[in-house]
């Protein structure tokens, strides 16, 4: 007897399966730690919040301290198997940011008084006060959760043909420049925008490239930008003119053609010299007050995301490895992660790595390279 079947509602069933499949293939985007709380700078800061932009368009807060120890419990080598295991995590806050995915998050400033930026699908840059979301306790209702944002921008349209207006292009990455008070972001019409934080007002708009931005980073140095383009080509902005001062081309560099040439990634090291560019399975390394490309290398799958840890350079990308990388692209070590295909790091100043990816699920990474916990982010 296979059992009864008497109750058994077929739409119920269909359901939780579209369910379930919807939370497989749900993406974290982007993830940031919060600004740290020790009390000197001579104390090791603190892993409070780690924050999670998921591609249904959510940000969360998870205490790591809190999963970490949730994830012991359930395995006691921290590393989950993504296909055999499910711990979900319960965020401490969890609201609706955008319509449409949140590509990223980022804070502006480093203090109470923070702001954390969120940008989407949306066409918006959004920003909380992080010391209202951490003070309180935002949980996902049968409508969801709407918090209203103290800073709300959209991306222009333009006129097209008999003056119709063009569709709302999307921010697929921001930066920020706290002293000039800036917030940039990478759009999907080609162009990278500036906003003033007190006001909300679009101060500049860089054109140049000629296709969708994959990617954004503040050379606050220089008060410049970098960004990379599907076009191929990396530019950099002087951003009180707004003019492109370079051109980076990695695809002419490195004779690439095809889909491989466009730049989906960028990373400045702290002194803001060397510029890494990730063009599909090639980085180039570039020292840029001398202009000259001084390595590149291949990598073993498409690069998704990269950055500086002093002087190396971590990489994720279209396989579940964090790539660690010498200045001579020599392999220094390979972390295997539980997401098939992750598109986020970020590195807290302890040396604690988080990798977001595919499925939604979220390493967390010690700094002697073990893994301190695994977990699937909740969804709306």
């Amino acid at each position: 007897m296979l059992g009864d079947a008497t109750n058994w509602n077929e739409d119920e069933y269909r359901e939780t399966v579209l369910k379930e499949r919807e939370i497989q293939t749900q993406t974290v985007f982007r993830t940031a730690w919060s600004p740290s709380q020790s009390q000197s700078q001579t104390q090791t800061p603190n892993l409070n919040s780690l924050i999670v932009a998921s591609s249904d368009g959510s940000i969360a807060s998870y205490s790591i301290s809190s999963t970490v120890s949730a994830s012991k419990l359930k395995n006691p080598f921290g590393f989950i198997n993504a296909d055999t295991d499910n711990l979900l995590a319960e965020p401490d806050c969890f609201f609706q940011a955008h319509d449409g995915s949140a590509y990223d998050v980022k804070f502006y400033g480093d203090d109470d008084n923070a702001l954390l930026l969120s940008c989407g699908d949306d066409g918006r840059v959004r920003g909380w006060r992080w010391k209202e979301l951490a003070s309180s306790k935002y949980h996902i209702t049968s409508e969801g959760n709407n918090i209203k944002p103290v800073f709300d921008v959209v991306n222009p349209q333009h006129k097209g043909p008999w003056g119709s207006l063009s569709p709302l292009p999307e921010n697929n990455a921001i930066a920020v420049n706290t002293r000039a008070g800036s917030v940039f972001a990478a759009s999907g019409d080609s162009c990278a925008y500036c906003w003033d934080v007190e006001t909300g007002k679009l101060k500049t708009v860089f054109k140049g490239h000629s296709d969708y931005l994959h990617c954004i980073v503040a050379r606050n140095s220089s008060n410049q930008i970098i960004t990379g383009s599907e076009d191929g080509t990396t530019r950099i902005w002087d951003c009180k003119s707004g003019k492109c001062i370079q051109v980076i081309d990695p695809a002419k560099h490195l004779k690439l053609k095809g889909p491989v040439s466009w730049v989906g990634s960028v990373a400045l090291d702290a002194s803001e010299s060397w510029l890494a560019c990730g063009s599909g399975r090639n980085i180039s390394l570039w020292n840029l007050p001398a202009s000259e490309c001084t390595l590149n290398f291949i990598t073993q799958a498409s690069v998704q995301d990269m950055l500086f840890d002093n002087n190396q350079i971590l990489t994720v990308g279209a396989d579940p490895i964090l790539n660690r990388f010498d200045m001579n692209g020599a392999i220094l070590s390979q972390i295997p992660c539980a997401s098939p295909s992750a598109f986020s790091i970020s590195l807290h100043p302890a040396g604690v790595i988080a990798v977001g990816g595919y499925g939604c699920l979220v390493d967390v990474i010690s700094q002697f390279g073990s893994h301190m916990c695994t977990f699937r982010c909740q969804c709306v």
